[in-house]
């Protein structure tokens, strides 16, 4: 009795499901760009934008958030309260909108501020707001 020679059908799959995975793990990797680099900071400055807006309300005090060279400064904030003031990515720069008024008032003027990176100078973010919502990621700019 002679044996088939070759690769079963199971076994096929196996080797391409093992090719896929290791593929997509690579593509991932590769992935983090200055334009993921640049999202990633300015999600987490809307929703720093954010907790400093609320703790204004709750104190009832003015919070400005002012943007310096390498890193920000939230002023007014309560004693005790404590919020970042550096970039997760030292090269994350304000090209425009370097100051911002968080509260104590509800309702703010519209206010917005422009990221950019050393790396992409071409590549700049929005974070805004329209007064009544809450400080977002806006887009390119």
């Amino acid at each position: 009795m002679t044996r088939a020679r070759g690769f079963s059908l199971l076994e096929l799959l196996v080797v391409i499901s093992i090719m896929a995975l290791a593929t997509a793990g690579v593509a991932l990797s590769l992935r983090d760009t200055g334009q993921t680099r640049l999202e990633r900071e300015a999600q987490r400055l809307a929703v720093l934008l954010e907790a400093g807006r609320a703790q204004a309300r709750a104190s009832g005090t003015l919070v400005r958030w002012r943007a310096l060279g390498p890193g920000f400064r939230f002023e007014g904030l309560p004693v005790g309260s404590t919020l970042p003031t550096q970039w997760l990515d030292p090269g994350t720069r304000v090209a425009d909108g370097a100051v911002l008024v968080l509260g104590p008032e509800p309702l703010l003027a519209p206010q917005r501020t422009l990221l950019t990176h050393v790396d992409t100078p071409e590549l700049r973010l929005s974070v805004a707001t329209d007064g009544l919502r809450p400080f977002a990621l806006e887009g390119r700019q």
